[in-house]
């Protein structure tokens, strides 16, 4: 079987490596590898379990602390994050990304994966497969994986582009030549979310994200990002690199009803929509999203078996966290959330697992309202306004 995959990031890499394994001809296309993206560039446990022997030798940080932050309340919480298990897997890991991606490139080289650099400028799939024009020749494949970020051409081409309402900009500065062990979250209500410092190991990747529909432009939300950062000194003197980036952050009902695979093609990643739409974390699902994938292709009606396994195993937790969404950042929990952090060991070890990707929103509900003190909190907040998590 030929396969071409658009996208060299992490899903179209893990796709890549787990087909060449198999005996597939994988042709990789992407112009622009290795890059750095703006994302925070957290890998967690989960995530590194999928990848730890292609990535093993990437320089990491790990983090211990992850500091959150008020500044309208003028509060603060630290939550320790590399306690809770015997190895730093058990943490949050954060990688360069470019070094993250080159790693991962590397290991679908090793496995046979073929790579074009020539930039793929259309697409036209049939019954017998897909047929790829590049800025170099034309190509032809058995079947076509679109790993190529929100702005996919693939999903352009055979699907539906994301409407503005469901992108996300995130934007921001590198801070060069400074690290740190922590990462810090300042919550944000208008526009809804948070502005985040990620200590990569030779730089701060420091952002805001909010919808691109919420009449914010990416200039003003880095202008924000800016007197964040002089106001905290957190980057000191290090000089500044702005960057954007287009982030999916799908509904509940977006997520079930969109189409991310067909006969003789299927979208990955950013591509299917596959991000934490509260986080805006997407790397475990990215490569898990490869895994199902590869899976797929060996055996029979592959376009719909992949598209089975997202729903199945991807959907359900994005969709809880788009019900979440709307309510998580609300100053009225954001209050509530920073006292619990501050005065409930229970609660941070339930905030800790969350960053770290280790809780699910399937029981976050239920573990934050089994704890005590946020348990006593809620009730009264519940006495004042409609909770945001009911029905959920």
């Amino acid at each position: 079987m030929d396969v071409a995959i658009i996208g060299a990031g992490p899903a179209g890499c893990r796709a890549a490596e787990r087909l060449a394994v198999r005996g597939a001809r994988v042709t990789l296309f992407d112009p622009s590898h290795p890059r750095e993206k703006p994302c925070g560039g957290g890998v967690t446990g989960r995530a590194l379990a999928l990848v730890a022997n292609a990535v093993r030798d990437v320089p990491v940080s790990v983090i211990q602390t992850a500091r959150f932050t008020d500044s309208g309340r003028g509060e603060s919480a630290i939550v320790a994050l590399d306690d809770r298990g015997p190895t730093p897997a058990s943490a949050l890991l954060v990688a360069s990304r470019s070094a993250f991606d080159a790693a991962l490139y590397a290991a679908a080289i090793r496995a046979g994966a073929t790579a074009e650099t020539s930039r793929v400028t259309r697409i036209e799939v049939d019954a017998g497969g897909a047929r790829l024009s590049t800025t170099r020749d034309t190509r032809r494949a058995d079947f076509v994986i679109g790993a190529d970020g929100a702005n996919s051409l693939l999903r352009r081409t055979v699907a539906r582009p994301f409407r503005r309402d469901q992108i996300s900009i995130a934007t921001g500065f590198f801070a060069g030549g400074v690290t740190s062990d922590e990462i810090v979250i300042e919550f944000l209500a208008d526009p809804p979310g948070y502005i985040w410092s990620f200590p990569r190991p030779d730089h701060l990747a420091i952002g805001v994200c909010a919808q691109a529909d919420a009449g914010v432009t990416s200039g003003d939300l880095r202008a924000r990002t800016s007197e964040w950062i002089r106001a905290t000194r957190i980057a000191g003197q290090a000089p500044l690199s702005p960057y954007s980036w287009p982030i999916p952050s799908l509904r509940a009902s977006d997520l079930h009803a969109q189409a991310v695979a067909g006969e003789r093609w299927c979208l990955l990643g950013d591509a299917a929509g596959l991000v934490d739409p509260i986080t805006r974390e997407g790397i475990y699902f990215a490569l898990a999203s490869g895994d199902w994938a590869a899976d797929a292709l060996m055996g029979a009606a592959a376009g719909r078996t992949y598209a089975a396994r997202v729903r199945d195993e991807a959907v359900p937790e994005l969709a809880r966290a788009a019900r979440l969404k709307a309510g998580f950042f609300r100053p009225a929990f954001t209050g509530l959330l920073m006292r619990a952090l501050q005065q409930s060991p229970a609660v941070r070890g339930v905030v800790a697992d969350l960053v770290a990707g280790r809780q699910s929103y399937a029981t976050l509900r239920w573990r934050l309202l089994s704890t005590l003190e946020f348990g006593l909190a809620w009730r009264v907040l519940r006495e004042r306004r409609r909770p945001w998590l009911a029905g959920h």
